[in-house]
C-alpha cells in the first residue's frame, strides 16, 4: 500500500526586485516514488503547476547551493538556515521562490520517518520499472519503423 506525507507552505514569488507575492505549495512525497517530491504551485490566475525533483536535492538544498539545470535550491544565508530560494527553469523561462526552512525541514522530516533517506531502493523495484520503460521504447521503435 502507497503511503503519502503532504503538506502545504506559502512561497514568494519573486517575479522581479520589487515585485513579489505569496502563494500557496503543496509537497507531496509519496512511497510509490520514494525518490522524488512533487511541489505544487498554484499561480494565481493559472492552472496549478507540479515539479518533481529528488528528495536529497531538496535535503541538500537547504543548507548549500545545490542543483543543475532545470531545478537548483539554495539557502539565502548558510548561516541562518531560515529561508531557502528554489530557482525553476524550463529553456529561457524561468521562476524564483523563497520559502521558509523550518516549514521545508518539518515536511522533509515526516519524509525521512516514512522511508528514511538512503532506503529508497528497498521500496523501488527498479529492475522492473526499467524492463518495463525499455520493453515500452524498443516496442515504440519498432511501430515507428
Amino acid at each position: 500500500m502507497d503511503e503519502t506525507v503532504q503538506a502545504e507552505v506559502m512561497m514568494s514569488f519573486l517575479v522581479s526586485e520589487e515585485l513579489s507575492f505569496r502563494i500557496p505549495v503543496e509537497l507531496l512525497y509519496e512511497t510509490s516514488d520514494p525518490f522524488a517530491v512533487r511541489l505544487t504551485f498554484h499561480l494565481p490566475g493559472d492552472a496549478p503547476v507540479t515539479w518533481a525533483f529528488g528528495r536529497e536535492l531538496l535535503i541538500d538544498g537547504v543548507g548549500r547551493p545545490c542543483g543543475v539545470g532545470d531545478v537548483r535550491i539554495e539557502p539565502t544565508d548558510p548561516e541562518l538556515m531560515d529561508e531557502a530560494l528554489i530557482r525553476l527553469q524550463v529553456g529561457p523561462d524561468q521562476a524564483l521562490f523563497r520559502v521558509g526552512i523550518p516549514p521545508l525541514l518539518a515536511f522533509l522530516d515526516r519524509t525521512d520517518k516514512l522511508v528514511p533517506l538512503g532506503q529508497e531502493r528497498a521500496l523501488a523495484d527498479f529492475d522492473a520499472h526499467l524492463d518495463e520503460a525499455l520493453d515500452r521504447i524498443l516496442a515504440e521503435e519498432q511501430n515507428a519503423g
